[in-house]
């Protein structure tokens, strides 16, 4: 059977007959495919440097230098509009303004009775 097979002779696939026949709605397929293929994929490069561009355009907004008073460490930092919040290692949370960098306010934090 093996032999058979070996000496069959090979069948041409360039044959014209088995090809499949493009349609007119065939290829207005493949055009729909190909456009939307295309369109997807500029979308989300589109959506990426949308993004890129997002974030790097977020202004900075604390100061680039914080001066403590003497004897305080940071120990976490938040913000509100106007104003920024250091608590020190010593349970204080120190408030300053945004703009000028003064103290506004010092707040010893004690603990709950």
């Amino acid at each position: 059977m093996l032999n058979e097979m070996m000496d069959a002779p090979m069948q041409d696939l360039s044959d014209d007959a088995t090809a499949p026949v493009e349609t007119p709605q065939l290829r207005f397929l493949r055009i729909l495919v190909t456009v939307l293929t295309a369109v997807m994929i500029g979308g989300v490069v589109l959506i990426i440097a949308l993004l890129v561009i997002r974030f790097q355009s977020t202004p900075n907004l604390l100061p680039t230098d914080i001066t403590l008073p003497a004897g305080k460490t940071a120990r976490a930092v938040t913000q509100g509009d106007d104003w920024y919040a250091i608590v020190t290692t010593d349970d204080h949370i120190l408030i300053f303004d945004r703009v000028t960098g003064r103290l506004r306010q010092e707040i010893a934090i004690t603990p709950a009775e």
